[in-house]
């Protein structure tokens, strides 16, 4: 058939290294430690899904002056997505005793203890405590100190190293996403096929409902027959969905060129809005309850090219 030779004309091959490349996950997880005099400077990142960029920072108190570049850094690198940056120093020697401030762990269970009784919230001792020892700023400032540039310059380093790791992690799941986008789009490209086989057995039967119609409201002898095959013609090439089948090939077509693309995310959602629409207006044309279940299974693909979508940078 012409649409599907269309679609064979216009496939691609999507798994090539500027593909791999390109796309990938807004989901995923990078660390990175480095050594700075006695202690190591720890970052965590950690990403997920989101309509727009929304970075959120906890930071050592020692490293706040640098949340604007740090910001900045992350937002240039990463574009997209629900991000969660953790900063923090710790001592070289696990062995070796930690300073803990004292007065800022009393005063955070204090608070923790008027706000969980202000709310009438179940609370132990215990559990108040396990709360506040993951808070920052428990331990004293002698453990990190001013901030040196030489300290500074490391900071970013090891900043820069962590992107880098959530990166690999991204394009890691962005291939698995792209696997699984492109045999849904194979699937709804196939099954235009299946729906050119029912569109002749269709027109049959739409002449026959409305023959048998006319047949039982009007006598023979009445019916204009050109007139009839008028009307039928001007019926039927309402119903004709050839148009539709191209142009949701082209949408197939152009959402893999898409996915070549950086930062091609919004953009397909884009896409599959169009893909949606050929499909709607498909099944309103239809008309024919065989070609009204291919049409349910082509959605069927398309909402899982949705959900896909949702995750990709």
């Amino acid at each position: 058939m012409l649409t599907s030779r269309l679609f064979k004309q216009r496939k691609i091959r999507i798994f090539g290294n500027k593909f791999r490349l390109m796309i990938q996950s807004m989901t995923g997880f990078g660390k990175a430690i480095a050594e700075c005099g006695d202690k190591n400077i720890v970052v965590e990142i950690k990403s997920l899904n989101s309509k727009s960029l929304d970075i959120n920072t906890r930071i050592a108190y020692v490293y706040r002056e640098k949340d604007l570049e740090i910001r900045s850094v992350v937002a240039e690198k990463l574009q997209r997505g629900k991000i969660d940056v953790c900063i923090y120093c710790e001592a070289k020697d696990a062995g070796s005793d930690k300073s803990i401030n004292e007065t800022v762990v009393k005063s955070y269970c204090r608070q923790m203890q008027k706000i969980a009784a202000d709310m009438n919230i179940p609370a132990t001792p215990q559990s108040i405590f396990d709360a506040v020892i993951r808070l920052p700023e428990i331990f004293s400032s002698e453990l990190c100190g001013e901030l040196s540039d030489e300290e500074s310059a490391v900071l970013m380093q090891v900043l820069l190293q962590a992107i880098e790791k959530i990166i690999v992690f991204r394009r890691a799941e962005g291939a698995v996403l792209a696997a699984d986008v492109k045999q849904n789009l194979e699937h709804i490209a196939n099954l235009v096929s299946h729906i050119e086989r029912f569109e002749n057995q269709r027109i049959v039967r739409i002449r026959e409902r409305m023959a048998l119609a006319l047949n039982e409201g009007v006598s023979p002898e009445n019916i204009d027959k050109n007139r009839l095959e008028q009307e039928l013609i001007f019926y039927i090439e309402k119903l004709d969905v050839s148009e539709e089948k191209v142009r949701l090939l082209q949408h197939c077509d152009y959402f893999k060129q898409t996915m070549n693309e950086a930062n091609c995310g919004k953009k397909l959602g884009f896409i599959t809005q169009e893909i949606g629409r050929e499909i709607n207006t498909l099944g309103s044309k239809s008309n024919d309850a065989e070609m009204q279940r291919v049409v349910v299974e082509m959605k069927d693909y398309l909402e899982r090219v949705k959900e896909q979508v949702l995750n990709i940078q």
